[in-house]
């Protein structure tokens, strides 16, 4: 036992002779409620394995709200899983950055290695040098152009980081892993190839992404959970990261079984993983941003090999139904529960249903109603930005919200038909007044109880 013990130490430190600087990460789950576990989930998750892969507390960072291992809707209070039958994923888990402190104007704080603008939180920033290399792995719902973190996280505004982050030196490569509905839109035609950062998405810029481990995946899911577990993409990179040598498996190999997993075996419940930015980086061994769990030393990757479960994934914009709905058909029969699930879900309904109304009724009065109807759905051709103008964009937005009240998670999936809108010419003035007379004394349209039982 010792002198395998001392053989691997010995292969450890040659490989480190090779691997010159740290490896740093940066976790974010960017949702919180309890009917989101799966983003945290994903989050600790992904911590477990990159403090087995090697990598220190120092060099990690974690933004989760963390409201959900305690929260009294878990079955397993102080316990979060990832997968049916997975190990506890919380224990040892930082708390850098938790509840309001999680939020956007921190991540980008962490990510230029600026103290002074944190507000809250650990203190722990990406302290990186010209020699060190870059994890950042991001999970939320998403919608085209944004992530919705407190503030919204805007692509531009995030790429623009990583510009200044790229300009400070500070970094030798990086490779950024985003789990969202629409992800790709948040690189697509805007992530130089000169910054030396990969990256890869759950989807491409049009199409959801989906969640998995729900409940009902009989006999996968433990029918105490309400809740999905994970989130395809990100069980897909992780579950093949925890079983590999990953000195053996290259970024590209990773790329093409997570592909495989979330897209060929689901046709029609799977999103397309996408790659954006530096290309080349892509020949480069996982173990340079993960590290390697030393139990996996003779565990080398094969090209047909994949994590692949027989789990149906669902669509990330129906999981929170899912999870209503489960909460619904548990409770008891004329129970308070039942009738607090019952609330939950038809309000969920009936919001999702006066959103659609209302971006309805503004772009008809915005262009003539065939062309409204068309300005909704309208996709730009692959390769280009969602819109040319991001601070159009956010004015547009802002300009709804102060009419309409908050976009919510479900209204994001119209920020393309409001990009449509800044790229057709519409101003503040014209969104203002749309907005108004669409929102002015509306009320909540119905979704039927008379249904459910």
């Amino acid at each position: 036992m010792g002198i395998h013990s001392s053989y691997h130490q010995r292969k450890q430190d040659l490989i480190m002779l090779v691997l010159k600087g740290t490896r740093w990460a940066v976790l974010v789950a960017g949702s919180n409620g309890y009917e989101n576990y799966r983003h945290q989930a994903d989050v600790c998750h992904a911590y477990q394995l990159l403090r087995k892969g090697g990598l220190k507390d120092e060099n990690i960072i974690v933004f989760m709200y963390d409201d959900i291992a305690f929260n009294v809707q878990n079955p397993r209070p102080g316990i979060i899983i990832n997968r049916p039958q997975g190990e506890d994923v919380y224990e040892g888990v930082p708390k850098d950055y938790t509840g309001h402190n999680a939020n956007v104007h921190n991540l980008y704080a962490v990510i230029l290695a600026n103290k002074t603008a944190l507000t809250g939180g650990s203190g722990k920033v990406l302290d990186s040098g010209p020699e060190d290399h870059i994890f950042i792995y991001y999970t939320d719902h998403g919608g085209p152009g944004l992530m919705p973190y407190d503030d919204y996280v805007y692509a531009n505004d995030l790429i623009d980081v990583l510009k200044k982050k790229h300009e400070s030196n500070t970094f030798k490569s990086m490779v950024f892993y985003l789990e969202a509905c629409e992800s790709g839109s948040m690189f697509e035609g805007l992530l130089p190839e000169g910054l030396n950062i990969y990256a890869t998405t759950a989807a491409n810029a049009v199409e959801n992404s989906f969640v998995t481990y729900c409940p009902d995946d009989y006999p996968h899911v433990a029918p105490e959970y309400d809740t999905c577990l994970g989130d395809l993409y990100s069980v897909s990179w992780m579950e093949d990261s925890d079983k590999h040598d990953l000195r053996t498996e290259t970024l590209e190999q990773q790329y093409e079984v997570v592909r495989r997993r979330t897209s060929n075996e689901y046709p029609e419940n799977g999103s397309h993983v996408m790659q954006y930015g530096n290309l080349r980086l892509r020949k480069k061994s996982l173990y340079d941003y993960l590290g390697t769990n030393p139990a996996n030393e003779n565990y080398t990757y094969m090209r047909h090999d994949s994590s692949t479960s027989i789990s149906k994934p669902v669509s990330q914009h129906d999981a929170d139904l899912l999870h209503f709905w489960h909460k619904f058909r548990k409770a008891p029969k004329g129970s308070e529960k039942k009738l607090e699930a019952q609330k939950q879900l038809i309000d969920e309904l009936n919001q999702r249903l006066h959103i659609d109304h209302i971006m309805m009724f503004i772009a008809k009065l915005l262009f003539e109603s065939e062309n409204g109807l068309l300005m909704l759905e309208t996709v730009r051709p692959a390769g280009q930005p969602l819109v040319d103008d991001w601070n159009c964009l956010k004015t547009l937005v802002r300009t709804y919200e102060e009419h309409c009240g908050s976009l919510s998670r479900y209204g994001m999936t119209y920020m393309r038909a409001i990009a449509n809108m800044c790229n057709a010419g519409v101003k503040m003035e014209q969104m203002a007044m749309a907005s108004a007379q669409a929102c002015m004394g509306t009320t909540l349209i119905h979704a039927a109880p008379s249904t459910m039982n």
